[in-house]
């Protein structure tokens, strides 16, 4: 699915009607933040707050979120905040496998769009998703991996741009573990000040295109 723009995604999601979410949703839940910050966070699904209001991640999860980007010097102007689905699952559940790829488009619409510098994946249903392993949050937080972000149409060849994608413990789980006196959120306080050390280290250049026959001919030429 092609859009010119990120806006005329985020129009075409506000009336998806792909999966079974979509009757029984309050609102879609887009994205909050500024979509110009080289930070992107990335959670599961909203809940019953955000799907009230229209924004992720401001219920409880989203205040211990709010304090995180606190204790780095940062808030939510600074960031942009995302989920992979973009619909209350009903309960709160999981969500499904077809529900995912429903709203796939959506998400890689962001990042294609927003191309940032570095994503911080909350909880295992974001962590799978961008890095695109079946991997268990428990044993690969706090790492760095680097993934590519394809290119639009019209941004020329060669390689998408690299991100660094740092996957730590959903804010929600952190709190039902036991909030500040558990070893999560220990680690929480951890994987933060990773994101703050990756974001001050200066951005990798774009790699070059690769050059085309007639490109290699002129350049032979001098």
């Amino acid at each position: 699915m092609t859009w010119q723009t990120l806006a005329e995604a985020r129009d075409e999601a506000l009336g998806c009607t792909k999966c079974r979410l979509a009757g029984g949703r309050t609102q879609v839940v887009w994205m909050d933040g500024n979509p110009d910050s080289p930070l992107m966070f990335v959670g599961e699904a909203p809940g019953f707050h955000e799907d009230r209001q229209g924004l992720p991640f401001v219920g409880a999860a989203g205040q211990l979120l709010d304090t995180m980007l606190r204790s780095i010097g940062l808030d939510r102007s600074r960031c942009t905040i995302c989920n992979v689905i973009k619909c209350r699952p009903p309960g709160n559940r999981d969500p499904m496998p077809d529900e995912i790829e429903a709203c796939r488009p959506f998400l890689e619409a962001q990042l294609r769009f927003i191309r940032p510098r570095v994503i911080v994946t909350l909880g295992n249903f974001a962590t799978r998703f961008i890095l695109a392993k079946q991997v268990s949050i428990s044993r690969v937080r706090g790492q760095r991996f680097e993934i590519e972000i394809p290119r639009e149409e019209g941004q020329g060849r060669g390689r998408g741009p690299l991100v660094t994608v740092i996957p730590t413990f959903h804010p929600a789980a952190v709190l039902h573990g036991g909030g500040n006196a558990s070893p999560a959120f220990k680690a929480l306080q951890d994987d933060f000040r990773l994101i703050a050390s990756v974001l001050a280290e200066p951005p990798a250049p774009d790699e070059p295109e690769p050059a085309t026959e007639e490109t290699a001919e002129q350049e032979a030429l001098f």
